[in-house]
């Protein structure tokens, strides 16, 4: 009788789980898909366009209150949902970024693997690390060798 219980909760949360896979993975892909069109340079034309088309009907309305109300209410709209598709596609740079940087890392000869999960860091400790790689930033200048650092003229 328990056994039975306990399968019926996992093919619920199963279930559950690939609803949610589901929809995180639809929503991805219109994010992604979103932000391209939306970033684009027609897209950003036809925002001028439709602003401009606006200011015109202006005086056909009589620069009322409702006119007044439609722009401000369609942009509103517009940022708040656009707010989620730049965070979830910003999100997923940042993740795939981090973890082609953790590979780099991870591939290195002499480089530290404990750099590889910064993200989890504290805010204090990610200050002692800034601290840390300043000191050895400001070593290296004063010893004269800042391979970042080329004079004008000097060959690269």
């Amino acid at each position: 009788m328990t056994m039975q219980t306990q399968n019926g909760k996992l093919e619920k949360q199963k279930e559950s789980r690939d609803f949610f896979c589901v929809v995180n993975d639809l929503f991805r892909v219109f994010a992604r898909r979103s932000s391209m069109v939306l970033g684009s340079a027609w897209a950003f034309t036809l925002a001028i366009v439709i602003i401009v088309v606006w200011g015109l009907t202006g005086p056909a309305f009589h620069f009322s209150d409702t006119w007044q109300l439609i722009i401000n209410t369609s942009t509103t709209i517009v940022t708040f949902l656009m707010v989620f598709v730049i965070q979830n596609t910003q999100n997923r740079d940042s993740k795939a970024v981090n973890l082609k940087l953790d590979e780099v890392i991870r591939a290195g000869k002499g480089a530290r693997n404990q750099l590889i999960n910064l993200e989890g860091l504290s805010d204090e400790d990610l200050k002692n690390l800034e601290n840390q790689f300043k000191r050895v930033r400001e070593k290296a200048e004063r010893d004269g060798n800042n391979p970042g650092h080329i004079e004008p003229g000097e060959p690269r």
